[in-house]
Order: C-alpha cells, then structure tokens, then sequence
C-alpha cells in the first residue's frame, strides 16, 4: 500500500511538471486568496495583542479627557471631523480644583516633545525621547509601575522639584550596568535628579514609551514655552459603583469650563480603555468576516480553476489511464492517482499563500511597531481551506478517471 501510494505521488509530479504553466496559474489563484485571509488575520492578531497589552495597565477604572475622542469607527463619507481647541492649562486647572466626584482623582499632562536628547555626563541618547510634564496623580492613573526608586510626591509638584522618573530604556542608554536612582539628567540645560525608573512596557505604533522621561509639570511648563500647548486630564474611580456618575460629571464640567451651550456638541473627548477595546473588538469581528468571506471565495474561484485543470488532464491522460487499467489497475488506484494530484497542487498554493500572507503580517507589525506571532489560527484555517479546495475540485475528475472504460480509452486518440 505505501508503495502504490509513492508511486502515485511520483506520477502525480511528473503530471505536475507536464502542465506546468497551467499549474502555476491555479497555485497563484489559490495562493491570492490565502495570502490574503493569512494576512489579514495575522495582522489583526499581532494589532489585538498589542493593544490588548497597552490597555491592560490601565485598567477598566480610570479615563481620560482629550482634545479628540478616539475610536476604530470609520467616519460617513461626507462628514469631515471639526478641528477642537486645545485644552489649555487654566482649563485642566480649573477642572482639577472644581471636580469632586466621590472616590477619584484627577491627574494632568502633557506631552511637551517626543525628540529630545538627553544628557548625564559625556554620555547622551539620540534625539528621539519623550518629555511628559506630569502631577503627582499621572502615574497612578496611567497604571505605570514601578521597577525601581519611586513616583513624584505632591510636595515634589508643589515645589517644582529637580526631580524626574525615566523608562527603562533610558537607563540602558545612559547608565549601563550602574544604578539609576540618584543619577543627574540634563535636560535643555537643566539638571534633574532621577527618583523613579519606570518597568519596561515596550513600544505600541512606533511610540516608544520606554524611551522617556517624566518631570514635574510646573518645571516642563518652563522649560517647554511654545504656544499652543495640549494638556491631558485623567480620572482614576476607585469604586466602580460610581463611575458612570463620575463621568457625567465630568463631562458637565468640561462643557461649562469649555463654554458650551446646550446645543453644542462637546468639543473634547472622554476616553476609557475598555470601550476603546470593545470597539477594535468590534472592528476586528468585521475584519475576521471580511477574511472568512475572503476564504469562501477564494474555496470557489479555486476549486472551479483546479477542478478545470484536472478534468482537461484526465482527458489528455485518457490513453495512459487506458494502459494502466489493462495491466490490471482498480479504479481506486486511478481515482487516488487523480485525487492525490489534485491534493498536492492545492498544497502548494495553500503553502505559497501562507507564506506571503506572514509576510505581510510581518511587514505591517514591522511598520506600526508592534509585536508580531505565528498566526497559528490563520495557518489552520488556510490548511482547511486547502483541504476543502482539494475535496470540492478532485473528487469530479478521479470519478470520471475511474469510470474510463479501458478499452474505449485505448482507443483515444
């Protein structure tokens, strides 16, 4: 049995190389189509994985006043987004001091450049780190954690402290194998003792968070003067009871400090990370749609190509099965022949396909800087495409095959 089997792979090859140009024709419509299921579902993934991870420190408990609300939601056609003011520092203030919703804490920030460089002695970092002016509630309420030394004090905001936490990257760069804590920064000229070396957390969309350095928001107010300067408030509710009336309250006060009228839609956004999870979940279900309605066609267009290309193969082969059936082959072995060819051109689209299809889920993690696995799921799922190909489009032609009579297909010239 194992030797019949051997030997209808090796007359199967040799049909292969026979109809060569044909054959590469049907693995490129089967590749296209798995190519792109595999590379939709394994960027999605690697997308997911790193948001989920980036969300996951915040937690369900805290959000967040911006400039613009963020969703995954494509916008209608004809609707352009109205550009919103920013959120000045006399608003973030007067919004911290009037808030008073029960069991929260608000925290204020602002990214002052993302290409600083940085200096501790005669060693110095690329211009590419992060300056954040921060209170003394900022951490706490984006999740960060710690690794070593610890977070500003409200003494340490009050009386804009020389003080400053770094990412962990920044200690790579500057004190390799040495002790952070106690270090001095420069920063434009000003120096700055490190307290705080924050845990690593990787990079999301090109944004590498590990690579910053968070100072107290009165001395980044004067260091950083340029106008036009967004600032971030974030709320963190402890007991979960009262976060819905935490956020309308909020959003009461943001509307009075901004000056709308009761007509006005809000010109500011309330973020939490949990919606903004539920909504890429939402997104990405229609994305997963797309990709299985992607399959379906690629299982027909496929199988009508394949199954194409072996019934004009039992034709041109009518002679050869002739010859076999006299020398005494069943028509299961003929039917096999033909089924276990067409197995084999579909493997090699499935295996084209799934190749590029990781390639393109590795060029775009590549792009947007985000972690990128094995698409286990997508592989499989393409292997059962390919398997469905083979049932759909080889069983037709290994019957007629199989039904030749031998002495008819003897004759055929």
């Amino acid at each position: 049995m194992l030797g019949l089997f051997r030997q209808n792979i090796n007359i199967a090859q040799q049909s292969i190389k026979g109809q060569l140009l044909r054959t590469i024709l049907t693995v490129i419509i089967i590749a296209i189509g798995i190519t792109a299921l595999v590379g939709i579902l394994s960027s999605v993934n690697a997308l997911s994985s790193t948001l989920g991870n980036g969300f996951s420190g915040i937690g369900t408990n805290t959000f967040y006043i911006q400039r613009y609300a963020f969703n995954f939601q494509s916008r209608g056609s004809g609707e352009r987004p109205k550009a919103h003011p920013i959120i000045t520092y006399r608003q973030v203030q007067e919004f911290k001091e009037a808030f008073d919703a029960p069991a929260s804490q608000v925290g204020v920030s602002f990214q002052a450049t993302s290409s600083q460089e940085v200096k501790s002695g005669d060693r110095k970092t690329k211009p590419k780190v992060i300056i954040a002016g921060v209170d003394e509630n900022y951490a706490e309420n984006a999740g960060l954690k710690l690794g070593s030394g610890r977070m500003f004090s409200a003494l340490d905001i009050k009386n804009n402290s020389q003080v400053c936490v770094i990412g962990s990257d920044m200690k790579e760069d500057l004190f390799p194998g040495m002790n952070a804590l106690g270090q001095t920064l420069n920063i434009r000229g000003n120096k700055f003792d490190v307290i705080g070396v924050l845990k690593e957390k990787g990079s999301t969309f090109g944004n590498n968070v590990d690579l910053r350095v968070l100072i107290p928001i009165g001395m980044a107010r004067r260091i950083y003067t340029q106008p036009g300067i967004n600032y971030d408030l974030s709320v963190k509710v402890f007991d979960e009871n009262f976060m819905a009336n935490a956020k309308d309250e909020a959003m009461l006060l943001m509307r009075n400090i901004r000056g709308l009228k009761p007509v006005e839609k809000d010109n500011f956004g309330i973020v939490q990370s949990d919606q903004l999870m539920a909504q890429f979940l939402a997104a990405k279900g229609a994305l997963n749609v797309a990709a299985f309605v992607i399959s379906i066609i690629t299982i027909f267009g496929s199988s009508i190509a394949l199954m194409n290309i072996m019934l004009v193969s039992v034709t041109e082969r009518t002679r050869e099965i002739g010859v076999r059936k006299a020398l005494g082959a069943k028509r299961s072995t003929i039917s096999w022949q033909f089924f276990i060819e067409t197995f084999l051109i579909s493997q090699y689209g499935c295996f084209v396909g799934i190749l590029f299809g990781m390639l393109i889920g590795w060029i775009v993690s590549r792009i947007f800087e985000i972690g990128f696995e094995i698409p286990w799921y997508a592989i499989s799922w393409a292997m059962i495409i390919s398997i469905l190909i083979t049932l759909v489009s080889g069983v037709l032609p290994a019957i007629k095959a199989a039904k030749l009579d031998p002495i008819e297909a003897l004759r055929y010239e």
